[in-house]
């Protein structure tokens, strides 16, 4: 957790404004925002200028687009 209010809490989801995506926010080092894509994957870095709380419609829409995802990425 980070002293500065203006980064979002461990834990909970956020929107990088720079393009939309929605992720976990994992931590804070350098002055940047470390964030997971919904479902896991490559942590990416962003500015906490750039970031916003993600409404629960948001995160919900980020979920069922990773399910679907791995869904059709199945051999069947």
């Amino acid at each position: 957790m980070s002293d500065d209010p203006s980064v979002p809490e461990t834990g909970t989801y956020a929107i990088d404004y720079r393009d939309g995506s929605v992720g976990e926010v994992m931590g804070c080092e350098g002055g940047l925002v470390q964030l997971r894509p919904v479902g896991g994957g490559r942590e990416w870095d962003c500015p906490p200028a750039e970031l916003g709380d993600a409404p629960p419609g948001e995160v919900l829409r980020a979920k069922v687009k990773e399910l679907n995802r791995q869904v059709h990425a199945r051999p069947w």
